[in-house]
Protein backbone atom coordinates (compact mmCIF):
# COMPACT_ATOMS: atom_id res chain seq x y z
CA UNK A 1 0.00 0.00 0.00
CA UNK A 2 1.34 3.21 -0.90
CA UNK A 3 1.63 6.26 1.62
CA UNK A 4 0.77 9.46 1.07
CA UNK A 5 3.94 11.03 -0.61
CA UNK A 6 4.39 7.62 -2.69
CA UNK A 7 -0.09 8.84 -4.31
CA UNK A 8 1.26 12.28 -4.88
CA UNK A 9 4.54 11.69 -6.66
CA UNK A 10 2.44 8.90 -8.97
CA UNK A 11 -0.17 11.05 -9.13
CA UNK A 12 2.06 13.70 -10.27
CA UNK A 13 4.07 11.45 -12.62
CA UNK A 14 0.19 10.47 -14.37
CA UNK A 15 -0.23 14.18 -14.49
CA UNK A 16 2.64 15.43 -16.42
CA UNK A 17 3.60 12.75 -18.59
CA UNK A 18 3.67 13.86 -22.31
CA UNK A 19 1.30 12.68 -24.77
CA UNK A 20 2.64 13.13 -28.37
CA UNK A 21 -0.66 12.73 -30.26
CA UNK A 22 -1.96 15.76 -29.28
CA UNK A 23 0.97 18.40 -29.19
CA UNK A 24 0.63 21.35 -31.82
CA UNK A 25 2.96 21.64 -34.51
CA UNK A 26 4.89 24.30 -32.66
CA UNK A 27 5.50 22.03 -29.45
CA UNK A 28 6.42 19.26 -31.66
CA UNK A 29 8.97 20.88 -33.32
CA UNK A 30 10.64 22.01 -30.18
CA UNK A 31 10.46 18.46 -29.09
CA UNK A 32 13.82 17.45 -27.94
CA UNK A 33 15.61 21.08 -29.38
CA UNK A 34 18.34 21.27 -26.69
CA UNK A 35 18.85 17.12 -26.88
CA UNK A 36 18.53 16.16 -30.38
CA UNK A 37 20.60 16.91 -33.61
CA UNK A 38 20.50 15.67 -37.23
CA UNK A 39 22.99 15.11 -40.02
CA UNK A 40 21.70 15.48 -43.38
CA UNK A 41 23.76 15.99 -47.03
CA UNK A 42 23.87 18.63 -48.54
CA UNK A 43 25.43 20.76 -51.63
CA UNK A 44 27.87 23.36 -50.82
CA UNK A 45 29.21 25.62 -53.46
CA UNK A 46 28.77 21.93 -55.59
CA UNK A 47 30.81 19.91 -53.63
CA UNK A 48 29.26 17.59 -50.98
CA UNK A 49 28.88 18.33 -47.43
CA UNK A 50 26.64 17.72 -44.40
CA UNK A 51 24.51 19.89 -42.54
CA UNK A 52 24.15 19.54 -39.05
CA UNK A 53 20.30 20.87 -37.83
CA UNK A 54 18.51 21.03 -34.40
CA UNK A 55 15.66 19.20 -33.32
CA UNK A 56 13.28 22.12 -34.99
CA UNK A 57 15.44 22.48 -38.29
CA UNK A 58 17.13 25.44 -37.30
CA UNK A 59 20.72 25.21 -38.94
CA UNK A 60 23.79 24.42 -36.56
CA UNK A 61 27.02 23.64 -38.51
CA UNK A 62 28.00 22.44 -42.04
CA UNK A 63 31.14 20.35 -42.25
CA UNK A 64 33.25 18.26 -44.91
CA UNK A 65 32.47 14.63 -44.06
CA UNK A 66 29.84 12.44 -41.99
CA UNK A 67 32.21 11.78 -39.19
CA UNK A 68 33.26 15.38 -38.40
CA UNK A 69 29.22 16.22 -37.80
CA UNK A 70 28.51 13.41 -35.58
CA UNK A 71 31.44 14.19 -33.43
CA UNK A 72 30.48 17.55 -33.20
CA UNK A 73 27.08 16.73 -32.23
CA UNK A 74 28.33 14.65 -29.84
CA UNK A 75 30.80 17.09 -28.46
CA UNK A 76 27.83 19.10 -27.69
CA UNK A 77 26.13 16.61 -25.25
CA UNK A 78 23.52 15.71 -28.09
CA UNK A 79 21.75 12.71 -29.63
CA UNK A 80 22.92 12.36 -33.50
CA UNK A 81 20.02 11.21 -35.82
CA UNK A 82 20.67 10.89 -39.41
CA UNK A 83 18.31 11.50 -42.33
CA UNK A 84 18.23 10.32 -45.78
Amino acid sequence: MMNTTEKETAETITKTRLDVRHLTPLEFARLGVSEIAYVKPVMVEGNPAFAIHGADGAPLAVTANREVALAAIIEHEMVPISLH
